[in-house]
């Protein structure tokens, strides 16, 4: 049995320590926030290798899970349908994945306000030093601490996060607020609507206390806009008292000036369906998008994983999926070779490449929606039913829908 710390308590972290302890080791997640990250987070798109890893988790999948759609739907200017694919999804959220696999990691391996300041390793182990002047050690570090993540940051210094261009206004909005042709038009599909240099997407998901039941569910979306970095996206990232907050605005403090100019903005470019959404979404929120891709995965005693070693734009719909790759093939490479940095090199041939690959794509699905500058020509649009067709389909249909 080895001792393995994992940085970093969201899906990631939490499906690594779960599938490491059924293994037989001992595992500590260490988690930065001093509270449970419950509540945060949006849609997920999921496909079957995440449902397969999660069942090898603890986690139990039945219908609970998420919502089934059938199909895929354009909307266009006027709400009309442009066109249509059958294409059958479940569609989660991320508080539901968290819960799931909160519940099935007991409490004892978990450490809430645990915020690591630096690590150090040597031939026979690594060292964790937290903020609260606390050492760890263990025979394997596992760094699953996001897009800010402070272990790569002293691994890799020079890997940072790359804007991308454009931001997304996400939210989710109650099913029972909606009207009638609303909740008829949009619940039974997955949704986009695609605007000049624009696009906004969106699916079902559950509503409180997990409910799938029509009525009680809601309707998440993604509407990814230009935003030229600059003035342009440091308005959008100040609150309304006017502290800027670069590294990302939490939900609660986006401008009320930049919320109105947003609903506005969709009653002039989305279907009706999708502008009574975000006229109806209680505080809706925005996130700069960024690209991030890791040279190197390990690094002697200590790996990099999920966000914290590849950040793809979400047109992939990979990000968990991602995760929950990573964590697999580092449970099968320490099966294999021990907790050992041979089996952490091992881990990083597989899945260095693979996270390559999925940023990679997820950069072509986003040409187009960055912001350019008034000489610059706008780029051809792509064909709805190609978007439709391209976005957040599972892996195993990457080579049938190339971008």
């Amino acid at each position: 049995m080895a001792k393995i710390l994992i940085t970093g308590g969201s899906l990631g972290g939490l499906m690594a320590a779960n599938l490491l302890l059924r293994a037989g080791h001992d595992v500590q997640v260490l988690e930065r926030s001093p509270q449970s990250l419950q509540g945060r987070g949006a849609g997920i798109v999921t496909h079957e290798g995440l449902r397969q890893v999660l069942r090898q988790a603890g986690v139990r999948v039945d219908d609970s899970l998420g919502i089934a759609v059938a199909s895929r739907v354009v909307l266009a200017g006027d709400g009309s349908v442009a066109c249509q694919w059958d294409h059958p999804q479940i569609l989660t959220s991320w508080g539901r994945l968290y819960a799931l696999l909160s519940a099935a990691l007991p409490p004892q391996h978990q450490t809430l306000g645990a915020a690591v300041l630096a690590c150090s390793q040597t031939d026979d182990g690594v060292s964790v030093h937290l903020a609260d002047g606390r050492s760890l050690h263990a025979d394997l570090l596992l760094a699953a601490d996001g897009i800010r993540s402070t272990v790569r940051s002293q691994l890799l210094p020079g890997v940072q996060p790359q804007y991308a261009g454009y931001v997304a206004w996400r939210g989710v909005c109650d099913e029972a607020v909606l009207s009638r042709h609303t909740r008829e038009t949009l619940f039974p599909h997955f949704g986009f609507g695609l605007p000049a240099g624009e696009q906004m997407l969106g699916y079902p998901v559950a509503g409180l206390q997990d409910s799938t039941a029509p009525g009680q569910r809601r309707w998440n979306f993604v509407w990814y806009r230009p935003a030229a970095e600059g003035n342009e996206l440091q308005a959008l990232l100040t609150d309304a008292d006017g502290q800027h907050h670069a590294a990302g605005l939490p939900p609660q403090a986006v401008s009320w000036r930049q919320i109105a100019a947003v609903r506005a903005a969709a009653r002039e470019r989305l279907a009706p369906q999708f502008a009574e959404v975000l006229e109806k979404t209680a505080m809706p929120f925005v996130q700069p998008i960024y690209d991030l891709a890791s040279p190197q995965l390990a690094h002697g005693r200590i790996a990099l994983m999920g966000d914290a070693a590849f950040v793809a734009r979400p047109h992939v719909g990979m990000g968990v999926a991602k995760a929950a790759d990573d964590a697999l093939a580092l449970q099968l490479a320490i099966a294999e070779h021990g907790a050992t940095p041979q089996a952490l090199r091992h881990y990083e041939q597989q899945r260095q490449p693979a996270g390559q690959a999925v940023v990679d794509r997820a950069r072509r699905l986003g040409v187009g929606l960055e912001a350019r500058a008034p000489d610059q020509a706008p780029l051809p649009r792509r064909p709805p039913d190609a978007v439709m067709r391209h976005t957040a389909i599972d892996p195993c249909l990457f080579e049938t829908y190339p971008p």
